[in-house]
């Protein structure tokens, strides 16, 4: 195995972070590709601002225009479209208990940490949300903690965004402090994609604040395709995962992307071999301006069917569709006889 340059990965994903493509057409001529064909669809980003990070753009394949990455991120003409049954709000998330707190499921409450995410994928079910009103100052947090340690069913906090991460290591070590104050809790979870598109994230300082706490802390990824995990990041999740951090993943079935059995399987392959477990596999939640990823409920079905047939069961995801006002994830019924 390649030992990890920690020098080279600590710290430096704010730089990588400052230099995304916020441009449309920037990225497609760093990807050797003519943005002619995509004018009319480039607009969009005044519906959703594009940012992608260049160690993700690197992981994506240059004179290719049907890259499942690229697809994630360019803006496209699709999005004007206005189709029945997509809406800003599809899990009912702008109205929170306080803000930045949303108090969804019995045991668990989620944390909006940060309101930006290091990379903006066109589907995000948030891409609506309105993080100026849910941003927490110094007395939002301290009422958040407090209506935390004020109900001893919860005893789980989702840290999430935007994406968590996007907070530096010193204030995620104090929030951490906080957190672990509050004896009914016993599990940190934290949700982020931004180790995927800059894996410096992951570094050596937050992963031994969280080794060292007393919440058992699960790290939730989030990785639709299996050239996302390239030979850096597989690295890093495997000495995260020695550290003795859980390691999930949940993606979600996206058109073009990975919606056939072959990349779906070499999605949880790949995953394993980073020591990352599969979890969920999402139906597109219908949020306004991403209907051209949406596949439908019996096809996906019907891949499930393939991978059980491919894979080991600890290696299917959960095929699951989030229902707002819903107490937990409603899992997809495959309609399969028990074998």
């Amino acid at each position: 195995m390649i030992p990890l340059n920690r020098d080279e990965l600590h710290n430096n994903w704010q730089k990588e972070l400052a230099q995304a493509f916020t441009s449309p057409e920037q990225l497609l001529a760093y990807l050797e590709l003519d943005p002619s064909p995509w004018q009319a669809g480039l607009a969009a980003r005044r519906l959703f601002p594009m940012r992608v990070p260049r160690p993700f753009a690197d992981k994506m394949e240059k004179g290719n225009a049907r890259d499942p990455l690229l697809r994630q991120v360019l803006p496209l003409a699709e999005e004007f479209r206005q189709v029945p049954g997509f809406v800003k709000d599809p899990l009912a998330e702008h109205d929170s208990v306080l803000p930045g707190l949303l108090h969804k499921y019995r045991s668990r409450v989620l944390l909006i940490v940060r309101g930006g995410c290091a990379v903006n994928c066109r589907y995000c079910f948030r891409r609506h949300f309105p993080y100026g009103d849910n941003n927490q100052d110094k007395l939002g947090r301290q009422e958040a903690l407090n209506y935390i340690a004020a109900h001893p069913e919860i005893n789980e906090v989702i840290l999430s965004g935007g994406d968590p991460l996007m907070a530096k290591d010193e204030h995620l070590a104090s929030l951490l402090s906080q957190l672990e104050a509050i004896p009914h809790l016993t599990r940190l979870r934290i949700h982020t994609r931004l180790p995927v598109v800059i894996p410096s994230r992951l570094t050596g300082s937050l992963k031994q604040r969280l080794t060292d706490s007393r919440l058992q802390t699960v790290m939730v990824l989030h990785i639709n395709h299996p050239h996302e995990v390239d030979d850096t990041l597989a690295r890093l999740c495997q000495d995260w995962r020695r550290a003795g951090i859980t390691l999930l993943n949940q993606g979600v079935l996206l058109a073009g992307v990975n919606d056939d059995a072959d990349t779906l399987t070499r999605l949880s392959e790949r995953l394993f071999e980073a020591d990352v477990l599969p979890y969920y596999l999402y139906l597109l939640d219908k949020v306004e301006g991403a209907a051209h990823f949406d596949v439908e409920e019996q096809q996906a079905r019907q891949l499930m069917a393939q991978l059980l047939a491919r894979l080991p069961g600890f290696l299917v995801p959960k095929l699951v569709r989030e229902v707002g006002g819903e107490t937990s994830k409603t899992p997809i019924d495959l309609g399969l006889e028990p074998r």
